[in-house]
């Protein structure tokens, strides 16, 4: 991925598009600068904080060593796991919670920076809404660990999701899921807006009587489905279509 290679070292001075991914990526790692493209006097001190703070040479420039270290959160995250012995739904658990705990979130406006880019093929901006692209991209992982084909067809869209879980015999309205057992720890939840309509979508940890656990993408504390990260939450049934897994 473009957001993990570094064409040369940067120092006070440079600007560009790399300036700009190393501002995000300090932002992430909690140097919360300007992300503006313009290598200045911030963005120097954010440097040689992070550089002392990690153990490594306090000199303002980012080269491989210090951007190395500066990426190692979804570097993490993009890990193998292996998929030996384990059903498919184990490792979309598993996966989803290997990318929490790197903390995606969006930096530099809205649905935008390295995380999202990862999760939306390199695409970013208002227009680009990324629940969809995050449970896509973790059925992705864990389909190739599995040297397995895709369930359902990976897309952006809720709607489409659920357009292809239908074909496929996986999509489950709310209203017919009289037992919560059939939620299997993997599967996806879709938000309902009418019945053909779907706004927000993410991963069911495990589902209970009455609530269900959640990895999902660009949401917040209050679980909207423009949010800004990848949080685990709780939710109720009501509104909820499923994609068995």
């Amino acid at each position: 991925m473009e957001d993990l290679v570094l064409d040369r070292s940067y120092t006070k001075g440079r600007r560009g598009k790399k300036v700009r991914l190393i501002q995000e990526w300090l932002c992430l790692n909690g140097f919360n600068i300007v992300v503006d493209g313009e290598f200045g006097p911030a963005t120097d001190h954010a440097v040689r904080e992070f550089q002392r703070k990690n153990g490594l040479q306090v000199d303002g420039v980012v080269g491989e060593k210090t951007f190395t270290q500066l990426t190692m959160p979804m570097r993490n995250a993009l890990k193998t796991i292996s998929g030996a012995d384990k059903p498919l739904g184990e490792l979309i658990v598993a996966y989803g919670e290997q990318h929490l705990r790197e903390s995606p979130r969006e930096v530099g406006g809205q649905n935008r920076g390295p995380w999202v880019r990862l999760y939306m093929d390199g695409n970013e901006g208002p227009a680009w809404p990324w629940c969809a692209g995050f449970v896509s991209f973790i059925l992705k992982q864990a389909c190739e660990s599995l040297n397995a084909p895709l369930p359902i067809k990976s897309s952006y869209s809720c709607d489409i999701l659920a357009a292809s879980a239908q074909e496929k015999g996986r999509f489950r309205e709310e209203s017919r899921i009289t037992d919560r057992a059939q939620i299997t720890p993997g599967s996806l939840f879709l938000v309902r807006r009418t019945s053909t309509d779907w706004e927000h979508t993410g991963i069911v940890v495990h589902a209970e009587p009455d609530v269900f656990h959640t990895i999902e993408g660009n949401t917040n504390d209050e679980g909207n489905r423009e949010g800004y990260e990848v949080c685990k939450r709780i939710r109720g049934y009501v509104r909820k279509d499923f994609i068995l897994i």
